[in-house]
């Protein structure tokens, strides 16, 4: 190690120390997103900063950290003041951002008028009649991946179930082998970790390295479906045009990435997470097996309780106020969607798990022009995943092993889940008949 990082790594713990009791005494709370503690349960702090500095400025981040739902929804609504593009965190402390600038930046971090003329085009193949369409396909995915679980009364729900689900429907939808999941889930975890602040110089090695073979593979594909078109995605986005202008080869790809990381992350953790949520809450659990019914109503409340997406960024374009502080042009703002799904001025005891709750709309898939282009087909993956989940099993447990969660902040999710399970006597699901045999058994 060069003795300048010697140095570094030595200074830096006292520096964070100092630092977060700066925020203390100011304040009263702290925010260090980099906390194992925070990472493995924010919603405490979460709680702190909404009761005791709801714009709390955090000296380490250089941030200005908004908890309150009423602020968090009204700055994602507004993409005038409040933007999205060119945003990172601390190049100094917590990420290194360079990485972020190197990659052809997707919707995601675009604003008017490059998002307005992508998100329109890209919206074409996101239309309800088109998830609707998939519905059938999904559920039948789902059975088939818990087939290949076979008899076995533990295992580990997120490489079984909530990882390949996202993954096999989404390269179904690209249009490109499923065989090549395994190498579509190395890419969508590389890529997902950009979103993090404690990306690691190797991390963004190794993204910079996927982005070129991800560019090397879709290229020719691209190419392809413009000659000899297909009713894939590739297909719809190659050649979707508005106004006489179409998405350029490298703009697809960018897509392509985008809906890569979107189209996996947010669904394998809405299922890991939601799970695991119901399984700390039984009863919640029981009375969906109950009232299957409730499941769409579920899986809102599941987005609320314990979000995929955890925060979100913006930038001050001009001077403004923000809870009675002077925010300066320029100001990064960390926006607490999870903290925001708690505040108990928007949601009736915020803290407890409630699958009837019909008060409020959680900000989970954003707010505004930004809101997430796949969240219809996150939430019919979920409901299905969840129905198939209750058909399938009379009973579902914690296994032995403590469910382990990826050490991100901004895409929270678990990366070993297991359960316990007791497999149902003749179950019968769509586009399969009942067992006698079994269920006389």
């Amino acid at each position: 190690m060069p003795l300048r990082d010697s140095i570094r790594s030595a200074i830096a713990p006292a520096y964070i120390r100092g630092r977060l009791l700066q925020e203390r005494l100011e304040a009263g709370v702290s925010w260090y997103p980099l906390d194992p503690a925070f990472i493995a349960n924010p919603y405490p702090k979460y709680r702190r900063l909404r009761e005791r500095d709801p714009y709390h400025r955090s000296r380490l981040t250089g941030m200005l950290v908004v908890s309150r739902y009423e602020d968090v929804d009204a700055i994602l609504r507004d993409h005038r003041q409040f933007l999205n593009g060119e945003r990172d965190w601390n190049s100094e402390n917590l990420v290194n951002s360079s990485i972020r600038r190197e990659l052809t930046p997707s919707i995601l971090s675009l604003d008017p008028p490059d998002h307005t003329r992508l998100r329109g085009l890209v919206n074409r193949a996101f239309t309800p009649r088109e998830m609707a369409k998939m519905e059938d396909q999904v559920r039948e995915t789902a059975h088939a991946l818990l087939d290949e679980v076979g008899d076995d009364n533990e295992f580990d729900l997120m490489s079984n179930l909530a990882t390949l689900l996202p993954m096999v429907v989404i390269a179904e939808m690209i249009g490109v082998p499923t065989d090549d999941r395994e190498r579509f889930k190395t890419w969508s975890d590389r890529f997902a970790r950009v979103l993090e602040p404690n990306l690691t110089d190797e991390e963004g090695r190794l993204v910079l390295e996927t982005a070129d073979e991800f560019e090397r593979y879709f290229a020719p594909i691209i190419e392809e479906r413009r000659r000899e078109p297909t009713e894939d995605l590739v297909s719809r986005l190659a050649l979707a045009e508005e106004e006489g202008q179409k998405l350029t080869t490298e703009e697809t790809q960018v897509t392509l990435r985008l809906l890569l990381v979107a189209g996996n992350e947010t669904t394998t953790n809405l299922i890991g997470n939601g799970l695991r949520a119901l399984l700390q809450h039984p009863e919640q659990l029981q009375l969906l097996r109950e009232q299957p019914e409730l499941i769409p109503t579920a899986i809102e409340e599941l987005l609320r309780y314990d979000p995929p997406v955890q925060l979100d960024g913006r930038y001050v374009a001009e001077d403004v106020e923000i809870g009675g502080k002077a925010v300066e042009r320029g100001s990064r703002l960390a926006l607490l969607i999870g903290g925001a799904n708690r505040d108990p001025d928007q949601f009736s005891d915020p803290e407890t798990l409630d699958v009837t709750r019909d008060e409020g709309v959680n900000i989970s898939f954003g707010r505004g022009i930004h809101h997430c282009l796949g969240a219809p087909l996150a939430r019919l993956e979920g409901r299905i995943a969840f129905e198939v989940l209750l058909e399938r099993f009379d009973d579902i447990r914690f296994g032995a092993r403590e469910p382990v969660y990826k050490p991100n902040i901004v895409l929270r999710g678990l990366r070993e889940f297991d359960i316990r399970v007791r497999h149902r006597a003749g179950r019968s699901f769509a586009g399969a008949e009942a067992d006698p045999t079994a269920a006389a058994g």
